[in-house]
């Protein structure tokens, strides 16, 4: 055997480790975001439950290796070499991709990612075949039912998770309420059994069914006496969930979240293991096969891998260190918490913190078209009937001290019924995306439950978009990539595996970098009662006042050089300055005032105020650097020299004001402050004297038009932030004598 398919079954198991630790990082939101945001129990015990449900899964997933082997390619149509670059080409594929996604904490579809991968690979290695050999059908390699059965039900999930999480959890909450306490005393017992017996059946054993762990009498047995399994099943938990609520006093919601978790979990591995070895043991087996042809004395040339196509026992010791290897991701992962954050966000009761999606057109007519309905059913309701479920429907106030998003019996329902989903994909041996199912039974928990209020409705079904947009595009780009991938490999050899792997190792890099600066990035939480706090934010306006009148002065001169490359990095620098300030707006300032204590209501209306003096600032600075870079841009004739003076001067006299102020706010008490304050005067009759100038020179008819028109919209802006940096400096002045 060439030496090069055993480098190549060596990548694809380093491959397989990495996927699997990325492709863990992605779906852990999956079967973390119910308990995480219910805040069910420690993130450890989460963890802990999560971890058993994984390595069960890990162990019942055996029937859905078939998915890699043949679920969407004919191998008899392919040569072993064939196969090898096909498998490399996926697995090189879904490696960058779901590392890219993670990075930007983005949840994708694995599963897409994977059958749009095996496609694209197989269709560029199917026409290169079909090149080299002069003759040949496309359409004889690709499995095209199997594809679209494949495909078409992932789709289809979309309608059928978020159907059923709306309807479930609607009705559950018709029969809980959110003060589900009372309701609990009665029905807890009951919910929690009529969960875990559901979990059980289907998580357990419809996933049994397919297991190289259950031996052919076992299977036998449970299918011929299913309903008296079911039966003892259902009262064992009633006899377990009795006991626990009304003797030992556990709550049994929590029992139910934590079970729920382990199930999804279990139904995870079980469905999605083949995602990320599934390749790799293909490509084992291809090898097995092709170094028991070349012993018997037949040649690479003419094998042909009909062989992947027939039944399979998967590796035991294979699947419980890949299981092992999802734990030891799952609890070390930080990309894991980055995913989970944006679905437990998108789903979450209260709107206390900033969204982190904006709006767009189809989310704002939806929202629209939703309103218009919900009146039209009210209208037609009957009032005793709309008050009774209007009554049940009253949620609480919650917030965001304890890190709950959603109550116990949202999460229990969005964990059960993914799990029933996921486990009956599995029994049936398609290969459901995991993603797609559980991000939208919580959307449509989150629609029927109404935890998207007016204020936030616009902003959660545009992240619902953007999350879905991205899986579309998934899809789109795993065909392409794994295509160009393959389609490089088979044409340059050795050459382009080696050029593919450089290049994926390359990209990995820069992804972690990204993710290393992104979290870097990252605003703590502000503390107005600390001294300290108050003095870095004043340090911090400071320092910002000054960055802005560097690049205000840059910016004349660069426009009296008419230096388009500065003015362009100028404006770039300009932007970035603005996206600060209204981060630190939205991210620290606005939730630390909302949870800010009676005391400490006048210091945090100070520093409200010190802040959009700074944004205001900000503004200023870049309507004059927009104004300034589009005048060049467009190629219109420079200012005068007069002009060009008159604004340095003015420059100059204004950057003078602010050398060593943050010295003179710390050690004079901001005394500093009120000899710069009384600078102002003289620089608006500066101000003044040149706009008379200005006008005494367009009425002498020496001026262009456009061009008097910037010079006239720079003075009115600089004069503005000079304005609004005055108010800046009195209230930083009042923050350090009253406050630090």
């Amino acid at each position: 055997m060439n030496e090069m398919y055993i480098a190549i079954l060596g990548i694809l198991l380093l491959l397989a480790v990495f996927d699997l630790v990325v492709g863990v990082s992605n779906d852990a939101a999956n079967f973390l975001n119910s308990a995480v945001g219910c805040n069910a129990a420690r993130r450890s015990v989460v963890l802990a439950v999560a971890a058993v449900g994984i390595v069960l899964g890990a162990s019942l997933s055996g029937g859905m290796m078939e998915i890699a082997r043949s679920g969407v390619f004919v191998p008899a149509q392919f040569s072993f070499h064939g196969v090898m670059i096909l498998f490399l080409a996926v697995m090189l594929t879904d490696v960058i991709l779901l590392d890219l996604f993670n990075t930007f904490g983005l949840p994708t579809s694995t599963t897409v990612s994977l059958v749009f991968e095996l496609l694209g690979a197989a269709v560029a290695v199917a026409l290169f075949t079909i090149y080299e050999n002069g003759a040949g059908e496309l359409g004889s390699f690709i499995n095209s039912s199997k594809s679209l059965t494949i495909i078409s039900g992932i789709f289809c999930s979309v309608a059928v998770a978020f159907t059923c999480g709306c309807v479930v959890m609607w009705f559950s909450r018709l029969l809980f309420s959110f003060r589900y306490q009372r309701a609990y005393k009665y029905i807890g017992s009951q919910w929690c059994t009529a969960s875990l017996t559901a979990i059980s059946y289907f998580a357990v054993f419809k996933g049994l069914k397919h297991s190289s762990v259950v031996t052919p009498e076992m299977l036998q047995f449970l299918n011929g006496n299913i309903a008296m399994v079911v039966l003892g099943t259902l009262l064992f938990w009633f006899v377990v969930s009795f006991i626990l609520q009304y003797i030992l006093r556990v709550n049994t919601l929590r029992i139910t979240v934590l079970a729920g978790t382990c199930a999804l979990a279990l139904a995870f591995a079980g469905n999605d293991l083949v995602n990320f070895i599934g390749v790799f043991m293909a490509a084992e087996s291809s090898y097995h096969i092709a170094a028991a042809h070349v012993a018997a004395g037949g040649s690479l040339e003419t094998l042909r891998m009909g062989s992947l196509a027939d039944p399979v026992q998967a590796n035991m010791w294979y699947l419980l260190v890949a299981g092992g290897v999802m734990v030891l991701a799952l609890i070390f992962s930080k990309k894991a918490r980055t995913v989970t954050e944006t679905e437990v966000k998108l789903a979450r009761s209260n709107g206390v913190s900033k969204e982190r999606f904006g709006s767009c057109l189809p989310a704002r007519a939806a929202v629209r078209w939703a309103l218009g309905a919900s009146r039209f059913i009210t209208r037609i309701t009957p009032a005793p009937v709309a008050r009774f479920v209007g009554k049940r429907f009253q949620p609480l106030e919650l917030t965001e001290d304890d890190g709950t998003a959603f109550d116990m019996v949202r999460a229990s329902v969005n964990l059960t019924v993914s799990a029933l989903l996921i486990s009956l994909a599995t029994s049936l041996k398609l290969p459901l995306s995991t993603t797609y199912v559980t991000f939208m039974v919580a959307m449509g928990s989150s629609l029927a439950d109404r935890a998207w209020g007016r204020d936030s409705a616009v902003y959660r079904i545009t992240g619902v978009m953007v999350v879905i947009g991205g899986w579309f595009m998934t899809g789109l780009l795993a065909f392409l990539a794994a295509g160009i991938t393959a389609s490089v490999m088979m044409a340059g050899g050795i050459w382009g595996v080696a050029l593919m792997l450089a290049l994926a190792a390359a990209i990995l890099v820069k992804s972690a970098w990204l993710h290393r600066r992104k979290n870097a990035e990252a605003l703590p939480e502000l503390n107005l009662d600390s001294p300290a706090v108050l003095r870095e934010l004043g340090e911090a306006s400071v320092d910002r006042l000054g960055r802005s009148y560097g690049i205000y002065r840059a910016t004349v001169k660069a426009l009296l050089a008419e230096d388009y490359s500065a003015l362009k990095r100028l404006r770039k620098k300009t932007r970035e300055l603005n996206r600060t300030l209204e981060a630190v707006k939205e991210d620290q300032i606005l939730p630390c005032l909302h949870s800010l204590p009676a005391r400490l209501y006048d210091r945090g209306q100070l520093v409200l105020r010190l802040h959009d003096s700074s944004m205001q600032v900000a503004e200023c600075l870049l309507s004059v650097v927009k104004a300034s870079y589009k005048h060049i841009d467009n190629n219109h004739v420079g200012l005068t020299a007069e002009q060009g003076r008159d604004l340095l001067s003015m420059s100059d006299r204004i950057s003078d004001c602010f050398p060593g102020l943050s010295i003179k706010l710390q050690s004079e008490g901001g005394a500093g402050i009120e000899a710069m304050m009384e600078q102002s005067g003289d620089l608006k009759a500066e101000f003044a004297e040149c706009i008379r100038r200005h006008l005494i020179r367009a009425e002498e008819d020496v001026l262009d038009m456009r061009n008097g028109i910037l010079y006239l919209n720079l003075l009115n802006e600089t004069r503005a932030m000079v304005r609004h940096s005055f108010a800046l400096l009195k209230e930083q002045a009042e923050l350090f004598r009253t406050h630090v």
